[in-house]
């Protein structure tokens, strides 16, 4: 019978069957001596980009190494896998002669086609988006794509993977020593056969800026570009990416939107470049695609068995972080019903359900479900490695909220006094105050929508309405409860429904 071994036990017998160091390793692969620890603890996961360089470096066949790939993503079990010490060559030459010594050298290491940060923990679910938004910046035709959606849904994450897998390409052409050309894994192409970004996919993390001057220089140095007295960044970066394939991912854009033109110029500037953009708004740019990320699916209420629900990606997500919390917890009949409430009372948010999915450590998802009447009291102490406005779900709405002018900002709070959303003339009619400048309401509904805090639907009318998600609609609520107009937007709340209300009964008995 086979002994059943991790797969951060595995990557250490096989590099030991191949008589390697830690460090040797890591010089083969690319990466750190404590990247490889770390692997061979089980304590960090590969990247599927990193996971292709080990492949080669431990002298893995084409099969095996995408058996290796798919293993190290936590998509296939470890016992999949061959034994480690199979097929292994024979013992390495030593040091005791010039020809023995060059043929023992460690590989020339390939410069660096990316930044990505390794993630610690895989993507749960999520796979049509990462295809679909692929997809998208394969065609030759799309050169900016912007991932949309409120704060929590996960648009950084999702924009990691995508990256990772259009990496990919780059990342799988390496051969495995001394096997040549014929030992590349199969590299992903465009659609005319090239890959698709040889020059790399580079990582820019605009979170901590809040200067939109400061955009050119922030992305030079992910870049590696040197600033140069006698011309602007600008220059510098258009002459470096003028004749490259690469793709630029710029995270967390929304704090700095007046840049914006600065992703145009890029553009023109380098036509084998292509953009992918997290943010909480759209950039408005010509040419751009906007992709919405949704929150997670939801499985339905009150199912009868755990099966009914497991397979949905909410729940995959809240029993993964729960375990993580609370080692042994599983989905059960018993409790299935209040993991499913908990989901839909988050609205799918992938933030929420992690930061509620912690809470399992001290309450079952019952006592769980109770408490969180009000969410954004319950949802905090988030991971201290994260930024400071995913460490609570309140955090993360605020730096939404503080983005607005303040125009934006009454309205929104406004709105707050809706239950199940409202129409542009419902809007115009309660959230319209005195010396407030004369707008179209839907310019305003329509500015909120883009910076993610309210969606557009369709009414059972099919006509055009506008809700928030309830967490949002919460934190609304709370804004306007702590201004001095809540008791004013109450009064012009119930006087527009009595009157409609009113104008519906005279209809009702109009022949």
């Amino acid at each position: 019978m086979n002994e059943v071994l991790s797969f951060g036990e595995w990557v250490r017998r096989r590099r030991r069957a191949l008589a390697l160091t830690q460090a040797e390793l890591a010089a083969r692969a690319a990466c750190s001596k404590e990247l490889i620890a770390k692997i061979e603890g089980d304590a960090r996961r590969p990247s599927k980009q990193v996971a292709a360089l080990l492949a080669a470096a431990l002298q893995l066949d084409e099969a095996e190494a995408q058996l290796f790939v798919r293993a190290a993503r936590a998509e296939l079990a470890p016992d999949r896998l061959p034994p480690p010490t199979q097929r292994v060559p024979l013992p390495r030459l030593t040091a005791a002669s010039p020809r023995a010594a060059a043929s023992v050298q460690p590989p020339e290491k390939a410069p660096p086609r990316t930044n990505l940060p390794a993630q610690a923990t895989p993507l749960i679910g999520r796979e049509r988006e990462v295809a679909a938004v692929a997809a998208l910046l394969r065609q030759p035709g799309v050169r900016l794509v912007t991932l949309t959606g409120p704060g929590g849904t996960g648009k950084t994450r999702l924009a990691l993977q995508v990256a990772d897998e259009l990496l990919g390409a780059a990342a799988r052409q390496l051969p495995a020593p001394g096997r040549g050309a014929a030992g590349a894994l199969q590299r992903e192409r465009g659609p005319g056969g090239e890959e698709p970004f040889p020059d790399g996919v580079w990582f820019v993390n605009l979170a901590p800026i809040d200067s939109p001057g400061l955009v050119g220089t922030t992305i030079a140095h992910a870049l590696g570009v040197a600033e140069g007295a006698r011309a602007p960044i600008e220059q510098h970066l258009h002459a470096f990416l003028r004749a490259k394939r690469a793709l630029l991912l710029l995270d967390n854009f929304e704090p700095v939107l007046d840049a914006a033109p600065l992703v145009a110029e890029l553009l023109a500037a380098a036509p084998g470049l292509k953009v992918l953009v997290t943010s909480r708004a759209v950039l408005h740019l010509y040419g751009e695609h906007e992709f919405a990320v949704s929150p997670l699916a939801l499985p339905p209420l009150a199912p009868d068995a755990a099966q009914d629900i497991a397979q949905y990606e909410a729940v995959k997500l809240f029993v993964v972080r729960a375990r993580a919390a609370r080692a042994g917890f599983a989905l059960t009949n018993d409790n299935a019903a209040a993991v499913a409430a908990i989901c839909h009372r988050l609205d799918g948010l992938p933030l929420a359900i992690e930061l509620a999915a912690a809470r399992v450590k001290f309450f079952p998802p019952e006592a769980l479900l109770a408490r969180l009447e009000r969410p954004l009291q319950v949802l905090t102490g988030g991971p201290r490695d994260l930024p400071g406005r995913q460490q609570t779900l309140r955090g993360t709405i605020d730096w939404s909220y503080n983005l607005l002018n303040r125009g934006e900002q009454a309205l929104f709070r406004r709105l707050g006094v809706f239950v199940g959303g409202c129409t542009p003339e419902a809007a115009a009619a309660v959230c319209a105050a005195e010396g407030d400048p004369q707008q179209d309401p839907v310019d305003g509904l329509a500015s909120l929508a883009d910076k993610s805090l309210l969606r557009p639907i369709e009414g059972p009318d099919g006509q055009p309405r506008f809700a928030m998600l309830e967490t949002v609609s919460e934190y609304a609520l709370e804004r306007l409860e702590q201004s001095d107009e809540a008791e004013a937007i109450r009064q012009r709340h119930a006087s527009y429904f009595v009157a409609l209300a009113e104008v519906a009964e005279r209809h009702r008995y109009t022949p």
